[in-house]
């Protein structure tokens, strides 16, 4: 069955003027979410004309749901000037508290960081939007000082709610040198405590596609693909940035293995496909390290087209869901690697692509059913196919088709759980060169 054409609403112009594209990147969790019947989104805009076009700020959007209006207000306090990719905007919300959370403008750079007045979004319609509810950029998390070692050199900060709390992950060192670190805020003293660096890249480093915390068993999923690290010279000058251009000799091309591990307790002790402990946070440094027993779930070599950070989901039975792709069937084919609950772990083709096209993403309503978003950056469009629980997400039906958009698309998840509402955070042409940031509300 085809998707109806999607329900469109904007939120505001893309800095079309900036070579990087910095709304709707694969690692951003997340720019879009929804909770108590509202939705929040947050995006790096130009203040309206005649304002010039830099910098840019960030724009933070709510609307409740089904049909309002959205509203934006603007964190016009911190300018974001820098033309990288990496330094996009997330967006986390605590639901023990309803505190609102942004981590942005990263890539191997002090912490910045700022969050809401508590209840924000347990009590939205109390509140008038305005900046005055959130406070300044910070360079640490409360709780915590300031010379915590990991918030010197951060890059891909992710929020992850849980039950009644929330996680934050970020990386620390440069591509192909650093490990991940988990942080937990707690809503009972509206702290974050150190949980401790859960990925250990041993002369690489880990690019997770995801932290997903499954409700119904109260388990965290998290799968990656390590990259390993190729010496340049100067790379162990502390003043090196040479790291940031984007460009080798640390690229995707060092990609390799697909692994995956879960934890029962919020991330402090994490276990294998098997069941077996593999790292108790809560020994002294204890780690998931490369060499850790079970945790490859695909050995896939380096120089196989791997990419880094693109797409995990799980669905309501526990069954997790990666979207990668990999060129050892003799095509680089986007591939869906799924394990079902309690293993084991199958991969299925899904057709050839360009190399070095935009990542998609994964996305499961309450009933099973998986939506599996491919954009092609080559041609401006993107594509939904869906696969259901009734033959193991064997078979993948082409259910959408859409022109004019942009950039890679991202999900609100909890929305599309409660509601069977695809509400999809992504950038399309606007005309005249121009492009605006949009929801695309699909009804599924």
């Amino acid at each position: 069955m085809l998707l109806e054409p999607p329900s469109v609403t904007v939120l505001g112009a893309d800095p079309v003027h900036r070579r990087c594209v910095l709304n709707g990147a694969a690692f951003q969790q997340d720019a879009i979410t929804s909770l108590n019947g509202w939705q929040y989104a947050v995006f790096y805009a130009s203040l309206p004309p005649p304002a010039a076009s830099e910098p840019l700020f960030i724009h933070l959007a709510r609307r409740e749901l089904p049909h309002g209006d959205w509203e934006v207000l603007v964190l016009d306090d911190y300018p974001q000037t820098v033309d990288d990719g990496h330094n996009t905007v997330q967006l986390g919300i605590c639901p023990g508290d309803g505190t609102i959370h942004l981590s942005y403008d990263h890539h191997c750079d002090i912490l910045r960081y700022r969050h809401s007045i508590p209840n924000l979004a347990a009590r939205p319609s109390e509140f008038k939007w305005t900046p005055a509810l959130f406070t300044l950029t910070l360079s640490y998390l409360p709780g915590l000082p300031p010379s915590h070692a990991p918030f010197s050199y951060v890059t891909y900060p992710r929020f992850i709610p849980t039950a009644q709390n929330l996680l934050l992950t970020l990386r620390d060192g440069k591509a192909g040198l650093g490990n991940d670190h988990l942080y937990l805020y707690s809503p009972s003293t509206q702290h974050f405590s150190y949980i401790g660096a859960h990925l250990t890249g041993l002369q690489s480093n880990p690019y997770i596609h995801g932290l997903t915390y499954h409700h119904a068993s109260r388990r965290l999923h998290t799968t990656w693909v390590y990259r390993d690290f190729v010496c340049y010279p100067g790379w162990d000058d502390p003043q090196d940035t040479k790291h940031k251009q984007q460009a080798g000799p640390n690229g995707a091309e060092n990609n390799h293995d697909i692994c995956y591990a879960y934890s029962d307790d919020e991330g402090h002790t994490w276990k294998n496909g098997a069941g077996t402990t593999v790292a108790d946070m809560m020994k002294k440094g204890e780690t998931i390290a490369n060499d850790a027993e079970g945790i490859t779930a695909f050995a896939i070599p380096k120089g196989s087209g791997l990419m880094n950070q693109e797409a995990q989901a799980v669905d309501k039975d526990g069954g997790v869901h990666v979207l990668n792709r990999d060129t050892l069937d003799g095509t680089h084919m986007w591939k869906h690697y799924y394990r079902s609950p309690g293993g084991p772990w199958t991969q299925r083709a899904l057709r050839p692509i360009t190399p070095g096209s935009r990542r998609g993403r994964l996305a499961v309503t309450n009933n099973g059913a998986l939506y599996i978003i491919l954009p092609d950056s080559t041609s401006a469009t993107m594509q939904i196919l869906r696969a259901t629980p009734a033959d193991d997400y064997a078979t993948y039906e082409q259910v959408w088709e859409g022109h004019g958009v942009t950039g890679e698309p991202l999900v609100d998840s909890a929305r599309l759980e409660r509601e069977d509402v695809l509400s999809l955070f992504a950038c399309a042409a606007a005309g005249d060169g121009k492009r605006d940031v949009v929801v695309m509300d699909f009804r599924v």
